[in-house]
């Protein structure tokens, strides 16, 4: 072996609980690559581009089996040291390996899309060596050519022949002149245009004043909005005060189909300072916004992978609709909360950090309770009281009385006359999309379902076929059983049936939907959302996505149709999500200052959660009584729940594995049956199989494991990690264990 080789540990983006060993020689690499260095490296015969975590280390491991790395990829920048402790925090908290994060961080297209850029920016720059090359040619020539010319000038006697000398040497001097002393590289990045700041009410103004109190003592801040107070142009103003002090900013939001909307907005405030990122981005546009981030002093619009960008000033984190589910990744590893990873990434930054929403979750509220966030309050509306009215139509009653017409009741039908004929607009939701969640037999009673998944298929009229929403399998429809040839009718309305009956009852009326079909590489999502913007849509049917932070001018009413689908959900945050769905999908109407109408339609009006929405009053009660009950219960956020997902492909084995699995469990922590440990307050629930236990020909057993926030936590959670890790090791088996801390 050569003695001169030095070793270094690097980071690949593979689900490994350990990082390879790997060899250099300084003499022809140019010394050992630093921590955070990116490096080409083979790992089981393949390529990779890897992270040096550790340089010039003494290997634990034979010498002769550690391989050279391929190259230093000094092209491309290197990791800073903040993203390396943002990815030991995820993997740490999350319990997943570093390599998840980094390939999270860094997936394959914005490592591809970066070394593109080098290889771009290197061209460029040869390209610009050999145009300054010439240029320095030509004035060469030209500054010789001078001096011939003044030469014969000073010597010519004859007053025809100098004048004839001094014109040509005038019009050499002024062609050497016009060159510029070399080619500068084009760069617009920098050419910022600030237009003027949005104005302030009073009460947004008061807001702000706040808000820049907490954060001159270092705290976090909770702000606390009703939708429609403006909480977007306090954003502004202290996203402005950090751009103008040099710094950056991040501005998370939770869905890509809000980025266009807000986008335009922040670009006519900030101008180029403002970069996009989301995945919906190609790979070419996403390196463009990395290396703006580079450059600093810039404001990014991002959904939740944005807080794995490699800032360097940051100065502000955002953190817009923080209670959005949106912002935790379900699958695959690292699954994380782009919430609370933000609040880490502001807190290694020393960056202020404010969360905004009009329903501020459970957690959040316990946060200010126990000091980590304080709390400001937006309580006015922009363009002041609009006191949007509320009406509950009993559907269970209506149908008693032959008061509906499909999915709609006829008091919900003349609103929505009064609403058009006075010039408005009409939002109506539906948690479904398709045409219909189900079809079945007449006849025979047949429900069709998924051959590989344990749920019925939908039918999506618009294409002719039969979908399952979670394998994706597909096939033709024709209307007719397959057992006895009876003829299959739809069950239930998804957002395709519920257009098709708005479009029979207005046939007048312009009809659009948006749904989770529209989203997949195509701009259709966004030319709906921008016609029912400039009004070209009179009634648009949407699924959740409706409910996001839209701002629509013309919008006078919004209705929920089967409002119980919101409350179906045996969880114990199914009435915290509802509230917080209800309550935003309530703000996108009456933003202008004009009484809006928010009908719901369902067959529980006594719920609580709806007569939370109705009231008039409101208060913190149905919040501190949801608090009561999970600390009565230990439930979040007094507890962390890790939730263990097996699945195999048989059922037998995955039912025997997961008991083995949850006794084990048990064993460990020292539990007898469903009581909790009293020691270290760790509780086990299950195995279970979920609703939908078939997924992709895979038998799914689940496992929860609640764990109190005390002194033992982090230890608790490792000791858990560790001992998934072995129970798949030992039994070899081939079934999927995964891990996901804090659960939807």
């Amino acid at each position: 072996m050569d003695g001169n080789l030095k070793y270094l540990k690097v980071i690949l983006p593979l689900k490994l609980d350990w990082e390879p060993c790997y060899s250099v020689l300084p003499g022809t690499e140019g010394g050992v690559p630093s921590v955070g260095t990116r490096v080409s490296v083979r790992f089981a015969g393949r390529k990779y581009v890897g992270v040096v975590s550790e340089s010039d280390v003494t290997p634990d491991i034979e010498l002769t089996k550690i391989q050279r790395i391929i190259r230093v990829e000094d092209g491309i920048s290197p990791v800073t040291e903040v993203e390396m402790r943002l990815w030991r925090f995820v993997s740490d908290y999350y319990l997943c390996p570093v390599g998840e994060v980094y390939k999270a961080a860094y997936p394959s297209l914005k490592n591809d899309g970066e070394m593109i850029r080098s290889r771009e920016r290197l061209r460029a720059e040869e390209r610009l060596r050999r145009m300054n090359a010439a240029l320095a040619a030509k004035r060469e020539r030209l500054e010789a050519a001078v001096e011939r010319r003044r030469a014969m000038y000073e010597k010519a006697v004859r007053p025809e022949t100098r004048e004839k000398y001094l014109e040509a040497l005038t019009k050499a001097e002024n062609e050497l002149n016009a060159l510029p002393l070399e080619i500068a590289a084009q760069d617009d990045s920098r050419s910022y245009t600030r237009l003027p700041l949005p104005s302030l009410s009073l009460a947004q103004q008061t807001c702000l004043e706040q808000i820049r109190g907490f954060f001159s003592k270092k705290s976090p801040v909770l702000l606390d909005g009703v939708t429609g107070s403006g909480k977007t142009e306090v954003y502004i103003s202290l996203a402005a005060n950090v751009l103008d002090s040099g710094g950056s900013v991040l501005y998370m939001i939770p869905e890509i189909a809000v980025s266009k909307q807000l986008g335009n907005r922040l670009k006519e405030v900030f101008g180029n300072q403002l970069a996009l990122f989301h995945s919906g981005m190609s790979a070419s546009a996403r390196s463009l916004a990395v290396e703006k981030v580079r450059m600093g002093n810039c404001i990014v619009l991002g959904t939740r992978s944005s807080v794995f960008l490699p800032f360097m000033d940051l100065g502000l984190v955002i953190v817009d609709e923080e209670h959005d589910n949106s912002y935790k990744q379900e699958t695959p590893a690292p699954r994380y909360s782009g919430r609370d990873t933000a609040m880490m990434l502001a807190r290694f930054h020393g960056a202020d950090l404010l969360l905004g929403t009009a329903t501020p979750s459970l957690e959040s509220l316990y946060n200010c309770r126990t000091g980590r966030l304080a709390k400001v309050m937006l309580r006015e509306r922009y363009f002041g009281d609009d006191r949007t009215v509320v009406e509950i139509v009993n559907t269970a009653e209506e149908r008693r009385k032959r008061g509906m017409k499909g999915s709609f009741s006829y008091k919900l039908i003349d609103r929505m006359k009064e609403a058009l004929k006075g010039g408005g607009q009409i939002l109506l939701l539906r948690s479904r999309k398709s045409y219909s969640p189900a079809v079945q037999c007449s006849r025979c009673g047949k429900i069709p379902r998924c051959p590989h998944c344990d749920v019925s298929l939908s039918w999506h009229r618009d294409e002719g076929r039969l979908k399952c929403h979670y394998c994706g399998w597909n096939q033709p429809f024709n209307a007719v059983c397959p057992d006895c040839g009876g003829h299959l009718e739809p069950l239930g309305a998804g957002t395709q049936r519920v257009v098709e009956e708005v479009s029979m009852l207005f046939p007048d009326a312009r009809v659009a939907r948006i749904d989770g079909d529209m989203i997949s590489g195509s701009t259709g999502e966004e030319a709906v959302i921008r016609d029912f913007s400039q009004g070209l849509i009179d009634i648009l049917v949407g699924t959740q996505i409706v409910t996001k932070g839209f701002d629509f001018a013309r919008l006078s009413l919004v209705a929920v149709l089967q409002a119980d689908s919101l409350l179906g959900f045996q969880d114990f945050r199914a009435d915290e999500k509802a509230l917080q769905i209800l309550e935003q999908f309530r703000g996108r109407v009456g933003r202008r200052g004009q009484r809006g109408l928010f009908l719901i339609q369902t067959a529980t009006p006594e719920h609580p959660v709806y007569k939370y929405v109705a009231s008039e009053q409101r208060s913190d009660d149905l919040a501190e009584t949801i608090l009561a009950e999970r600390f009565a219960f230990g439930y979040p956020p007094f507890s962390r729940i890790i939730q263990i997902t097996l699945r195999d492909s048989d059922e037998g084995s995955a039912t025997s594995l997961a008991a083995a699995l949850a006794k084990a469990i048990r064993s460990e922590f020292g539990i007898s049956g469903l009581v909790r440990n009293q020691a270290d307050q760790v509780s086990v629930l299950g195995p279970y199989a979920p609703a939908v236990d078939k997924v992709s020909n895979l038998y799914i057993r689940l496992i929860r494991v609640s764990m109190m926030k005390n002194q033992t936590l982090m230890d608790n959670k490792r000791r858990l990690a560790s001992l998934v890790s072995d129970f798949g090791k030992e039994n070899r088996c081939s079934a999927q264990l995964s891990l996901d801390v804090d659960p939807l």
